[in-house]
């Protein structure tokens, strides 16, 4: 794919609003953040973004993290002030507030991948109203239908690496493409094969593209959309470019496939079938029973509409598919350095196997404990951008020293102030889950060290899941969660269980951030290689 072509058509685009960008910077309000202490900029163009996603991830953040503290400035494309947050008083508001919401980059990026009528695009009660409505799909009893797909993924995978002979592999399109299997089923109830090899193609490519993009060029496209109208993004997706082709063919795909499986499943369920072992199935299931209730009361549905459920298709297998790919890749790569832990990992998988086999994955405490510290520390959206919709305050946990030595416990913002959610930073918050926080530690779950008792923090909940913000919070927390959770504990104990783990020394893999943290080799393409052989019975000794 030629993203630097479609990269160009996007940049060519500024030219239609390059008076109002100059107008803007010439024009615009002066800055509430301007007494605010962070680092110089490496230039007027790029500001501090080039910075912000270097080639190993985290390398200036984290740095900025411990000279500024948890809220700093930052400089944003053409001499833009932003606000970077990790304090979790402050997290916590800008999560829940209904005066901030998407900033106009992410939300543009969403309708360009997922469509308009995707949840996730959707705004006030729409939003409301489809969440609501998809909320009844993910339940923890609705997810555990979905533990026998995913352990068919893992003995595929096995199946795989075995025929691999102890030679390296790279494991990531053997899990992208088992991600992708893992979510048809969960969600449609089929293999990524029964929906036809023109979907699998579009969407392995469509991630492959994105995790392929240029950083400069990505971020001065983010920045150039985010002055754009979203009608007008929506007229690009028109655009004859290599990417913007594959998206249109991605979601035409997926919408057909969609509305294909739901009407399949509501006339299965016409038919007296239970349809109930997959989420569209579920959905399907709950809406036909909610709509004839309602009907009865003579009230009006508040149901999906078949169409409308189709619609979400696209977003939930990309959502799905990638990103819980790369997660058991980092953790894989964690296991890999650490062979002693990889050890005691397999041997309570092989101790607790009846307790796996009947899907109680939570009797794993060393399991979990690696699967909450991977989140911790390699979380899937290290950086998430947000915008204010109207003047506000963000109050601090933490009180702030401003470049005038003045002391403040909140900030002013304006409407239209972009603010970064430094998620990576949050995550390792010194203040919150110890000196070691920089350090992968399973055991700091174990000891009960996390969030560290006694500190500020104590006692919030940010996220749905062990207080950590991997699948954000508040209206935008990740509806599949506990997909993702049950997911990662199905594959890790099919594969941790039988093979063992060893880093191809030849191949050293980094971690780049772009939209999401990716494992990359040295040609700065996604990819992890390992030796990975059979496991043997003695390997059960510590």
């Amino acid at each position: 794919m030629d993203a630097y072509a479609d990269k160009n058509v996007i940049v060519a685009g500024a030219s239609v609003v390059v008076g109002l960008l100059g107008a803007y910077v010439l024009f615009r309000p002066r800055s509430t953040l301007r007494d605010i202490a962070g680092p110089p900029p490496s230039s007027w163009v790029y500001g501090n973004m080039l910075e912000l996603f270097p080639p190993e991830h985290g390398i200036h953040e984290f740095n900025w993290l411990r000279k500024y503290g948890p809220v700093y400035r930052l400089k944003g494309c053409f001499g833009q002030d932003r606000l970077i947050v990790s304090d979790p008083i402050a997290l916590q508001y800008l999560l829940n507030s209904a005066h901030i919401d998407y900033a106009p980059s992410l939300q543009n990026q969403v309708v360009l991948v997922g469509g308009e009528g995707t949840v996730m695009a959707l705004k006030g009660d729409m939003h409301k109203r489809f969440r609501n409505a998809l909320n009844v799909g993910f339940t923890a009893s609705a997810v555990r239908r979905c533990r026998p797909a995913f352990g068919e993924v893992a003995e595929e995978v096995s199946r795989q690496l075995e025929a691999s002979n102890g030679s390296p592999v790279d494991i990531c399109p053997m899990l992208g493409r088992a991600t992708l299997t893992a979510i048809s089923k969960a969600v449609l109830g089929c293999s990524a094969e029964d929906l036809g090899e023109d979907f699998v193609s579009a969407a392995l490519n469509l991630v492959s593209t994105a995790s392929n993009q240029s950083t400069g060029e990505q971020i001065i496209a983010d920045a150039v959309s985010a002055s754009l109208p979203e009608w007008l993004m929506l007229a690009m997706i028109r655009l004859p470019t290599p990417t913007f082709a594959l998206l249109r063919r991605a979601r035409a795909l997926a919408q057909e496939i969609g509305e294909r499986v739901v009407s399949e499943k509501r006339r299965a369920a016409q038919a007296g079938t239970d349809i109930t072992g997959d989420l569209y199935g579920v959905l399907v299931d709950a809406a036909q029973a909610q709509a004839q209730t309602q009907m009865h009361l003579g009230r009006g549905a508040r149901v999906l509409t078949d169409r409308e459920l189709a619609e979400q298709t696209q977003m939930l297998m990309v959502a799905g598919q990638d990103t819980t790919a790369n997660v058991l890749t980092f953790v894989l790569l964690e296991l890999a350095k650490d062979p002693k832990l990889q050890n005691a990992l397999r041997a309570e998988i092989r101790a607790h196997m009846h307790d796996a086999a009947e899907g109680n994955y939570d009797a794993l405490p060393l399991l979990n404990a690696i699967i909450k510290e991977t989140l911790r520390m390699y979380p899937v959206e290290p950086l998430t951008d947000r915008v204010a919709l109207q003047d506000a305050v963000i109050p601090l946990g933490e009180p702030l020293t401003t470049i005038k030595a003045e002391r403040i416990s909140s900030i002013p913002i304006r409407k239209g102030q972009i603010i970064t959610v430094g998620i990576g930073s949050y995550q390792r918050l010194e203040s919150r889950w110890g000196a070691d926080a920089h350090q992968f530690k399973p055991t700091r779950w174990l000891e009960g060290r996390a969030p560290l008792p006694g500190s500020r923090s104590e006692g919030e909940v940010l996220g749905p899941y062990a207080n950590l913000l991997a699948f954000s919070a508040g209206a935008h927390t990740c509806l599949g969660w506990r997909f993702a959770i049950l997911e990662l504990q199905v594959i890790l104990c099919g594969l941790v269980g039988k093979f063992m783990f060893a880093r191809a020394e030849d191949f050293p893999v980094r971690i780049r951030s772009t939209t999401t943290l990716l494992p990359t080799l040295a040609n700065g393409k996604k990819g992890a290689v390992f030796c990975v052989t059979r496991a043997a019975d003695e390997d059960r000794e510590m």
